[in-house]
């Protein structure tokens, strides 16, 4: 249950009924009104602002409407109190056994609890990581992969049909850049004596395996031949190779792409060609001159007749070109035609998470979304600000094999797929991070993959220790949810079932908002609230989880307890990480 919708539904019936009454306008049925968090924990469990919202269309006073309103709620079930506070708000203080059936909620769902339908089955496409196929991932993509990764999961969750994609950026420069280094060190493992390595050149030993099995292939096939012979068979070789290393990488971290887009086969397919025929119909193409770029314009800056797109009529702070000077399309005109793609395959909402030196891109493909899409498409950009690697406080140093850059897998390898996915969470995504190997991995409060995950390992200290004197049957969970829960007296231990029931809503509206990193923040919240009923129960021993003597209260408290435990594995579900058993 989400109790904040459960309440919504409330206020619903209530205001239904004061119409009923002819007390309000049929008005007032259509406004759609607020049920949530007050702002403050100190003034209750639920508010509403409906009679804020209402008070016009009704013709009384907010405060008078309050009362019409909190009259009706005060014999609601589960409602403890009533209170207006301000200029109207309708504050709800629920009672004990409120959240005390929570707990059979939880028990019974296990794992799933926090599965939503909110979404409706809306299909959402996640575009993520997208690194270009020059070489392994490193741990910048990385963030960006876990980043991705978990919102797609949040996603599925909240009850949203998500795919998974990675846009394959096989055209251009990049990957001309990458076949002239390939076919460089191809010509080292044929034996050439080849001096150092030219300037433009990709200089990771990543490329001296794939161009040795080139050699293989190929035998010496490449050899002195002109460019245009070798290019395009190395380019496609040496992307397959990239690919593979980047798959690799990927499931290294658990994540799984479900399609991977290839822009040479978008552009061969006609699909950029589409995309220019579709914002042409719509007179959003025209030739003409831009400014010069702000600040000192680029040597090579020349004012010349363009393709343009009219991106400023969508929110753009410029007009946006399509053709380069040598008439191939520029990277924002197969951006627009891959976008126009995903709409076409049924995706009305996209997600897409970049690395944060993109910042000035968003805006221009928002508004070739909106163009190509006559405005039903919409599309989230998520940012991903740089990971800095320490060890020790120290910055860690670039890997030879990279060439340029710390690669993911050695970071993943040292660190574990676990600790790098949930520590990438510990912050918004726009937000830098920093990532030191010798706090990630120390067993303290202040490292939260530790805390989170000392929290399950109790959990299951906990019930292992108990079965030896309860049995295993009678602590299986539909055991345990035929509980006698108004044993559950003490203020930590309702405070501890509040924190699990706004699970739900959590996970509803961090969907809403693209916002997988207030899982960790609630992961961590829920952790400390149940360590410190811990150690509370070590001081006092009414508090205990086990006491054998007063069965009926310890088989409260394990309920209580197996519900963190299931909680907590449902957060880590959403991030990728496996619950532990126990500590070591």
């Amino acid at each position: 249950m989400n109790l904040f919708r459960h309440f919504a539904g409330e206020v619903a019936d209530v205001l239904g009924l004061l119409v009923a009454e002819g007390r309000l306008p049929e008005a007032v049925r259509s406004v759609r009104v607020a049920v949530e968090p007050p702002r403050e924990a100190g003034h209750g469990d639920v508010a509403t602002n409906a009679a804020l919202l209402l008070a016009k269309d009704s013709g009384l006073a907010p405060r008078a409407l309050a009362e019409m309103i909190a009259e009706r709620l005060r014999s609601r079930p589960g409602v403890a109190a009533v209170e207006i506070a301000g200029p109207g708000f309708v504050n709800l203080r629920l009672a004990d056994d409120f959240w005390r059936a929570r707990l059979k909620e939880i028990l019974l769902a296990g794992r799933a609890y926090g599965d939503s339908f909110a979404g409706g089955g809306e299909p959402v496409m996640v575009e993520f990581v997208s690194a270009n196929p020059t070489g392994p991932m490193h741990v910048g993509h990385g963030r960006g992969a876990v980043v991705g990764d978990v919102l797609a999961r949040l996603l599925a969750k909240a009850g949203y049909k998500v795919a998974r994609e990675y846009w394959i950026n096989d055209a251009g420069a990049q990957v001309e850049a990458l076949a002239r280094s390939l076919h460089w060190r191809y010509r080292a493992a044929l034996g050439e004596r080849l001096g150092a390595m030219p300037e433009g050149l990709y200089p990771g030993d990543y490329l001296i395996a794939p161009a040795r099995a080139l050699a293989e292939r190929d035998g010496r096939r490449w050899l002195g031949v002109p460019e245009s012979e070798w290019l395009e068979p190395c380019r496609a070789f040496a992307v397959a190779a990239m690919m593979e290393l980047i798959r690799a990488d990927l499931a290294a971290l658990g994540v799984v792409i479900d399609t991977f887009r290839s822009e040479r086969e978008l552009i061969a397919q006609g699909g950029v060609d589409e995309a220019l025929r579709v914002l042409g119909e719509r007179g959003l193409i025209y030739t003409g001159v831009l400014e010069p770029p702000k600040g000192k314009p680029p040597e090579d800056w020349e004012p010349r007749p363009q393709t343009l797109f009219r991106s400023t009529q969508f929110g753009d702070d410029v007009d946006r070109p399509l053709r380069k000077s040598d008439g191939s399309w520029t990277y924002f005109a197969t951006d627009a035609a891959y976008h126009l793609d995903k709409y076409r395959r049924g995706f009305g909402i996209m997600i897409d998470v970049w690395g944060a030196d993109h910042g000035g891109y968003v805006k221009r493909v928002q508004a070739a979304v909106k163009a190509l899409s006559g405005g039903q498409g919409a599309l989230d950009v998520k940012l991903c600000q740089m990971v800095n690697l320490m060890d020790g406080g120290e910055p860690v140093k670039m890997s030879k094999r990279a060439g340029t850059f710390v690669g993911l897998a050695e970071v993943v390898e040292r660190a574990g797929p676990d600790v790098f996915r949930f520590i990438m969470l510990t912050r918004k995504n726009d937000a830098p991070l920093e990532f030191d190997f010798a706090r990630v991995l120390e067993q303290t409060k202040d490292n939260p993959v530790f805390y989170v995950q000392y929290a399950h390992a109790r959990v299951r200290s906990v019930l292992r220790l108990a079965a030896e004197t309860f049995g295993a049957e009678a602590l299986a969970p539909e055991s345990l949810a035929r509980a006698d829960f108004s044993r559950l007296t003490d203020s930590g231990e309702i405070a501890l079932i509040r924190r699990m029931a706004s699970w739900p809503r959590l996970i509803e509206s961090a969907a809403e908002t693209h916002e997988p990193h207030r899982v960790a923040y609630f992961l961590y919240d829920l952790a400390a609230e149940f360590h410190n009923l811990w150690n509370r129960g070590k001081d006092d021993a009414r508090l205990r989880f086990i006491r054998p003597a007063a069965a009926e209260a310890t088989l409260a408290r394990l309920a209580l307890v197996q519900a963190v435990g299931f909680v907590v594995a449902s957060g880590l579900d959403v991030f990728g990480v496996t619950p532990v058993e126990e500590m070591r």
